[in-house]
């Protein structure tokens, strides 16, 4: 017998835990015994996988906000590949949190080990010469949508486009009643998802002007109900701090479950720009993109930008689909008419279009991350 396959995994936030999950479990399925250590959250840990350090440690927002941060970040990143180092994995994968895992995977790639980074950071975006950066860094980009392998290959930078993993997760057609029932939410009620973010900077600075634009709304639609996903404990008492600070008179349906079922369960959403824009247009629910970084952040990233839109849905469709209101512009003053638009609408075409894009990057991401990787390595993946 020989020794197990070993694959050395960073994940730096709760979407990265969530590829991270199917994708040990697409390995597992053709090597049973295989190892997995490095950096993970519940579900990856679930599955099997040792975790060095929490990986709270990595879920830092902003390019300002990294800096207070910096000196333990380095301090992890270089135990890192000091453990790796001396228990040198078959391959490693860092996924997604390009700032921290590419150097990791720099180090790695130079002595000597294989190096995958699973979800493309935003060259096609801002500072695409990051992308001789990722050359240097990684041995194969694994990355979710057309456009971006088609970026990489004009580069000549190994990718391999594999699908989400959300549109594989997320069926064609939400079963709303279904979500509404198991939310305990009222079925005939029409109900706007508020989702402002999953991280403590961004709940901090884009809850207020949520909470201050459904106050507007509730006066222009005295019926409509809100719901708000809280991913923890934290991010649920920091909502409620704030709401009670901005308009205690509002009710707010908080539900510690996941985005998912509280999009499910809506009609429309008001949302942070982030992955969960992505999930919103698979589900199929019509929403407003809001973000806020701090000043200073805010400056860089519009200096730097090179493309016309920040969501997912947009920049997949190549046209505004959904509104987007970001730094200043997330404000009552631009998200409460934005909203309004958005609940009076008839949204067959734009539910149309995400179904579309739904079917176009729906192609069994875990398989074919798994699939490639141990390509990569030499191995092969079983697929029948």
């Amino acid at each position: 017998m020989g020794k197990p396959l070993r694959i050395g995994i960073i994940a730096g936030e709760l979407s990265g835990d969530t590829l991270g999950e199917g994708f040990i479990k697409a390995i597992k399925a053709q090597y049973p015994d295989a190892e997995f250590v490095g950096i993970g959250g519940p579900k990856m840990i679930a599955q099997g996988c040792q975790s060095l350090f929490e990986m709270e440690e990595l879920a830092v927002m902003g390019l300002v906000e990294v800096l207070g941060r910096l000196p333990r970040l380095l301090k992890v990143k270089a135990e890192l590949v000091k453990y790796f180092s001396a228990n040198p994995p078959d391959v490693f994968v860092g996924i997604d949190a390009p700032d921290f895992n590419l150097r990791v995977e720099l180090d790695l790639k130079k002595k000597g080990i294989k190096t995958v980074h699973y979800v493309s950071p935003s060259v096609w975006a801002w500072r695409p010469k990051r992308i001789f950066k990722i050359d240097a860094a990684t041995d194969l980009v694994l990355a979710f949508l057309p456009f971006e392998k088609a970026f990489y290959d004009k580069y000549n930078v190994a990718c391999e486009f594999i699908g989400h993993t959300l549109a594989d997760a997320i069926p064609l057609q939400p079963d709303q009643q279904q979500a509404r029932q198991l939310l305990e939410l009222e079925p005939n009620r029409q109900w706007l998802a508020v989702l402002p973010g999953s991280r403590g900077g961004e709940v901090g600075l884009i809850a207020e002007p949520f909470i201050q634009t459904c106050r507007q709304i509730k006066q222009k639609h005295p019926d409509i109900g809100f719901v708000v996903a809280a991913v923890n404990d934290k991010r649920r008492q920091q909502f409620e701090e704030i709401w009670q600070a901005v308009a205690p008179e509002i009710d707010f349906v908080i539900v510690q479950d996941t985005a998912r079922n509280v999009i499910t369960a809506s009609d429309a959403v008001l949302l942070a720009s982030g992955t969960v824009a992505l999930e919103c247009m698979l589900l199929k629910r019509p929403m407003v993109v809001g973000y806020k970084v701090n000043r200073l952040t805010g400056w860089l990233v519009q200096k730097l930008a090179i493309t016309e839109y920040v969501s997912l849905p947009n920049i997949l469709a190549g046209e505004e689909l959904v509104k987007e209101l970001i730094l200043e512009q997330c404000d009552p003053e631009y998200l409460v008419p934005a909203v309004e638009e958005m609940l009076s609408s008839n949204n067959d075409d734009l539910i149309e279009r995400f179904t579309q894009m739904h079917q176009m990057i729906r192609k069994n991401a875990d398989v074919q991350a798994a699939a490639a990787v141990l390509k990569l390595i030499g191995k092969e993946y079983n697929n029948g």
